[in-house]
């Protein structure tokens, strides 16, 4: 199965500019690299948002608040956030940080 992002459509204040230019660069990292993944929308879908919060780690969570997405899972795995993908593909390791089999040949 892909590996799900959770993501907010909604773009409305400085926070929310930075939250979206990070997760169009997750995504568009996957689709650069032909990753399958379904984004799930915390926005628009209360059950995706219950969902994300309550299956980030305690330890992944900020001291106050929620976790902000973009947050990454495989199946109910907790993958990372941003910059734990950031620091997976900085080196060369995203397959392995998504929980999945590089292809032969793969250099991410």
């Amino acid at each position: 199965a892909p590996p799900h992002v959770y993501c907010s459509i909604i773009y409305n204040s400085q926070i929310m500019e930075a939250i979206k230019k990070k997760q169009q660069d997750v995504l568009g990292f996957l689709e650069a690299n032909k990753i399958g993944f379904e984004e799930k929308d915390i926005a628009a879908n209360e059950e995706n948002r219950k969902w994300m919060r309550e299956n980030v780690p305690e330890n992944n969570r900020p001291a106050t608040g929620y976790p902000l997405p973009p947050q990454i899972f495989n199946e109910s795995q907790y993958r990372g956030d941003y910059d734990a993908f950031f620091e997976a593909r900085e080196n060369n390791a995203v397959y392995a940080f998504l929980g999945l089999t590089a292809p032969p040949g793969s250099k991410v």
